[in-house]
C-alpha cells in the first residue's frame, strides 16, 4: 500500500501546519489555495513555486504570506524580484531554486508541478523526509519503484491527490491488502465519450479541451480525452497500492461521482462517492491523518442515476498502450509518459491530429524497447535520461507524421 501505511503518524497540533506548494500557479495549486483559504489559521505557507508566471506567483506569495517564491524559468526572475520588493519574501529562480523550495523544512509538500519537471523537486522533498501530497503523475509513472522504495525506507507518507487514488487510499487505509481482490478507477469518458473514430480524427484542441465534468490544466484535459489519463492512473495505482496489473481496472462513469471501487474477498465492493471537486481530495491530504474539511455535499437524489460502462479501447487505444507498458515494466512506462507529453504538445500546437497521439506514444514505446535496457531507473538522473530519450523518439516520429 501507500508508504503512509507504515509511516510515522504526526500528532494533531494547535499550531498551523506549514506547507509548500510546488506548482502553485496551476490548477491543483489554485484548488490547494482555495482549501487553505477555507481554514484561516490552519495552514502556514512556507514556499510557492511556478514556471514563469511571475505576476501570478508573486500575487499568490503575497496573499498567503509565503517566505519564499521561486520560478523555474530564470528569465522571470527580474519580474518576480521586482514584484516582491519590500515584502520580505525571498525571490529565487531556476531549477535549483525550485528544489530548494521543495527541500525547506515543512509538514507537507504539495507536489503539483506538471510533467517530468516535477521529478527532481518531489524527489528532494522525499529525501528531506517531508510528507508529500502527490499530484504529479510522472513521479510514479517514470520512477515509481524508485520513489516508493525511498518512501518506505524513510517512513515518508505519500498521499495521493488524484481524486481516484485518494478515494482508493481512503477505502483501503488500515486494511489487510490480502483481502483486496480488485481496484477500479473511474473515468468520465472525456469530451469524446460518444464520438466515433471518424469524428475524433477531425477533433480540434478546442474540442478536446471541453471536458464535461472537470476543470483542469490543458495537458491533463487532453489526457482525459484520449483516456491516457486512466492508463497513467493504473500505473500510479500499481505503485501506490502494490497491486499487479491483473487486479487493476477502469470503468467509464460519466457523472464522476464514484471515484474509486475496491472489491474485497467475499464479493463486497466498497465505493467512494463525492461531487467532482478537487478540493475534496486536497483537503483530505492537507488534514491527514485527521479528517478533511467539508467542501460540497453529495445529494444522490438530485443526481438521480449513476451509469457505468467498460472503456472502449478500440476507440481509445491509449488506454491499452498504457496497460501494455505497465505489464512490460522497466523503462516502458517512463517512455510512455515522455512520448505522451511530446505528442499532447504537438496536438495542442496543431502539428498532429488527435488520433495520432496514441499512435506516436505506442511507436515510441516500441522503438525504445529495442534501444534501451529494460529496467527500473535506479536514480532520478537515470529516469530523466530515459525521459529525454522518449521525447527524442517521439519528436522524430512527429516530424515524419503525415500531418507535417
Amino acid at each position: 500500500m501507500v508508504a503512509a501505511r507504515a509511516a510515522r503518524v504526526p500528532q494533531p497540533s494547535a499550531a498551523p501546519r506549514r506547507i509548500s506548494i510546488l506548482g502553485a500557479t496551476g490548477s491543483i495549486g489554485g484548488s490547494t489555495l482555495a482549501v487553505i483559504g477555507e481554514r484561516p489559521g490552519a495552514y502556514a505557507v512556507e514556499a510557492v513555486t511556478g514556471y514563469r508566471n511571475a505576476a501570478a506567483l508573486s500575487a499568490i506569495a503575497r496573499a498567503v504570506g509565503a517566505r519564499m517564491a521561486a520560478v523555474a524559468d530564470p528569465g522571470a526572475y527580474g519580474e518576480l524580484k521586482e514584484r516582491l520588493a519590500g515584502t520580505g519574501i525571498v525571490a529565487e529562480a531556476g531549477p535549483a531554486a525550485v528544489i530548494e523550495a521543495a527541500s525547506r523544512p515543512v509538514d507537507l509538500v504539495v507536489a503539483a508541478i506538471v510533467g517530468a519537471a516535477g521529478l527532481a523537486p518531489t524527489w528532494a522533498a522525499l529525501n528531506a523526509g517531508t510528507r508529500i501530497a502527490l499530484a504529479n503523475k510522472e513521479c510514479l509513472v517514470s520512477a515509481g519503484a524508485l520513489f516508493m522504495a525511498a518512501a518506505r525506507r524513510g517512513g515518508v507518507p505519500i498521499l495521493p491527490v488524484d481524486s481516484e487514488h485518494n478515494a482508493i487510499f481512503q477505502l483501503i487505509e488500515g486494511r489487510d491488502l490480502a483481502t483486496v481482490e480488485r481496484i477500479v478507477v473511474t473515468a468520465s469518458g472525456g469530451p469524446f465519450r460518444e464520438w466515433s473514430r471518424e469524428r475524433m480524427a477531425a477533433a480540434t484542441p478546442e474540442d478536446a479541451l471541453r471536458h464535461p465534468t472537470w476543470t483542469m490544466g490543458r495537458k491533463i484535459t487532453i489526457d482525459s480525452a484520449t483516456l491516457m489519463n486512466k492508463g497513467l492512473e493504473l500505473i500510479e495505482a500499481h505503485h501506490l497500492f502494490g497491486q499487479p496489473a491483473s487486479k487493476l481496472g477502469v470503468l467509464v462513469h460519466p457523472q464522476s461521482i464514484v471515484h474509486g471501487l475496491v472489491t474485497l474477498a467475499g464479493g463486497y465492493v466498497l465505493a467512494a462517492l463525492s461531487p467532482p471537486d478537487m478540493r475534496t481530495p486536497i483537503a483530505h491530504c492537507l488534514a491527514w491523518p485527521e479528517g478533511g474539511i467539508s467542501t460540497r455535499q453529495l445529494d444522490l437524489a438530485a443526481i438521480g442515476r449513476l451509469d457505468f460502462a467498460p472503456p472502449d479501447e478500440a476507440r481509445f487505444p491509449a488506454l491499452g498502450v498504457a496497460r501494455a507498458a505497465l505489464e512490460a515494466g522497466g523503462t516502458a512506462t517512463n517512455i510512455l509518459s515522455a512520448a505522451n507529453e511530446v505528442a499532447v504538445d504537438a496536438f495542442l500546437s496543431g502539428r498532429i491530429g488527435f488520433l495520432e497521439i496514441a499512435r506516436i506514444v505506442a511507436e515510441s514505446v516500441e522503438q525504445a524497447a529495442a534501444r534501451i535496457r529494460v529496467r527500473e531507473p535506479e536514480s532520478i538522473d537515470e529516469a530523466l535520461s530515459i525521459d529525454a530519450e522518449g521525447r527524442r523518439i517521439a519528436t522524430e516520429l512527429i516530424g515524419r507524421s503525415p500531418s507535417n
